[in-house]
């Protein structure tokens, strides 16, 4: 997201608000659903954002990488807050806003959309009923702001989300993922940016890889909404994954291992993340299992986290903060 533009000289937004806003970790991608799948995961941010009148904004950051984090209109939820006011000519009076970070960042877990999207939707809801987005609109700015839409729609709506793009405008979908589906991530200790991962992709690919990439991204949703025994073969990618290894190689390592022994596991969007689909409590237990066994055989230096999860079903959520 581009830095931060000068406050508008039109009105001021009302002080004395308060606002919680809890957004979930999304992974994207989930194999060949490049650029166009996000699915919603049990880890969540939360940005308690408070007007006042001290003309600044100051950001309070704890919990994941809150040391190497701007305290003030340079972090990413406050530019995505200040921004979404400016959208309509609004600025505000000073803010206080507090994120307690869960997400680990740079992990291809979703960390800068949830940090857009919360920015974006405590900033919807301190304006007025006239200038507030509804839910496509804010949709499209979340995009807008983030670049594309796969995890910002799954971070808004939760579940699973499919997104696509017309011209210039972002729409997605939101399906019902099968219970049996457990995500389990395996996440290691080393980042790695978004960016970096892009600049590791082809301009072009075969016909014949883009053809077998679409027929397993349909059959991806097939499996996570109706038949994940499917999710293996699914979750195959000829688009993105073995291009962006050499940039992660310990994560596309334990992918193919992963692979080998019959689990759907997949790089986490940009990576450096793996995620697996287990299907059941039974595999989902093996999983963490096999990853565990995987990386003490391994001789990575770096520290891993491997988390049993749930699929999110909620979204970005919006209360009132006391405070």
């Amino acid at each position: 997201m581009s830095a931060v533009r000068p406050s508008p000289a039109g009105p001021s937004i009302a002080a004395g608000q308060s606002f919680e806003v809890t957004v979930p970790g999304t992974s994207a991608n989930l194999g060949p659903g490049f650029d166009t799948l996000g699915l919603a995961v049990t880890l969540r941010d939360t940005v308690r954002v408070r007007s006042v009148d001290s003309g600044t904004t100051t950001v309070l950051p704890v919990g994941e990488g809150a040391e190497a984090l701007p305290r003030n209109e340079l972090h990413l939820v406050a530019k995505a807050l200040l921004a979404t006011l400016h959208r309509v000519g609004r600025r505000s009076p000073g803010l206080e806003i507090e994120t307690v970070n869960v997400l680990p960042h740079g992990r291809g877990l979703g960390s800068s959309a949830a940090a857009i999207v919360s920015g974006a939707v405590a900033a919807n809801a301190l304006l007025d009923d006239a200038d507030r987005m509804d839910d496509q609109a804010l949709l499209q700015w979340c995009a807008t702001l983030e670049g594309h839409p796969d995890n910002v729609a799954a971070a808004l709506s939760g579940s699973l989300a499919i997104s696509w793009e017309s011209g210039k405008a972002y729409s997605s979908a939101r399906l019902e993922v099968h219970p049996d589906v457990i995500p389990v991530a395996a996440v290691p200790g080393g980042s790695l940016s978004t960016e970096s991962a892009r600049a590791l992709l082809p301009p072009s690919v075969s016909h014949r890889s883009a053809a077998t990439n679409a027929g397993r991204a349909a059959l991806l949703v097939h499996a996570l909404t109706a038949r994940p025994d499917l999710l293996l073969p699914a979750t195959e990618d000829s688009l993105h994954q073995e291009y962006r290894a050499p940039a992660m190689v310990a994560s596309a390592i334990l992918v193919r291992a992963l692979r080998a022994e019959g689990f759907a596991a997949v790089i986490s969007g940009a990576g450096p993340t793996v995620m697996t689909l287990a299907v059941g409590e039974k595999q989902a237990a093996e999983t963490v299992t096999a990853v565990q066994s995987l990386l003490g055989a391994s001789d990575t230096p770096e520290s891993w986290r491997v988390l049993r999860l749930d699929v999110d079903g909620e979204g970005a959520k919006l209360g009132v903060h006391p405070g």
